[in-house]
């Protein structure tokens, strides 16, 4: 992961900051995102990204960061993890939409 922004550990989507990261992929490529928030789910930080040429794909990674704040992801491997990063994700969402009533 490269070209990434400070980011900061808020359980809310971020405004529109325009913050970005690119994804070097398994082959060899790379994708360009837009970092949508950062959200804890059982006691793990998660990361939604969208990239810059599809937005209607939502990316999801385990988000680390080690003692000097520079952030790696981890794929989610599970079904069950991942639904349930996906359901606390639409949570968020929803929340957002009323706050924004």
């Amino acid at each position: 992961m490269s070209n990434t922004n400070n980011t900061n550990n808020e359980e809310e989507i971020f405004d529109p900051q325009e913050m970005f990261v690119t994804l070097d992929l398994d082959d060899g490529s790379q994708l360009e995102c837009q970092i949508l928030t950062i959200f804890d789910v059982d006691n793990q930080n998660y990361i939604a990204l969208v990239p810059v040429d599809n937005d209607e794909e939502v990316i999801f990674y385990r988000y680390f960061e080690d003692e000097e704040g520079n952030p790696s992801l981890e794929n989610i491997d599970s079904d069950d993890e991942f639904d349930a990063v996906s359901d606390r994700f639409d949570e968020l969402l929803d929340e957002e939409e009323f706050d924004q009533m």
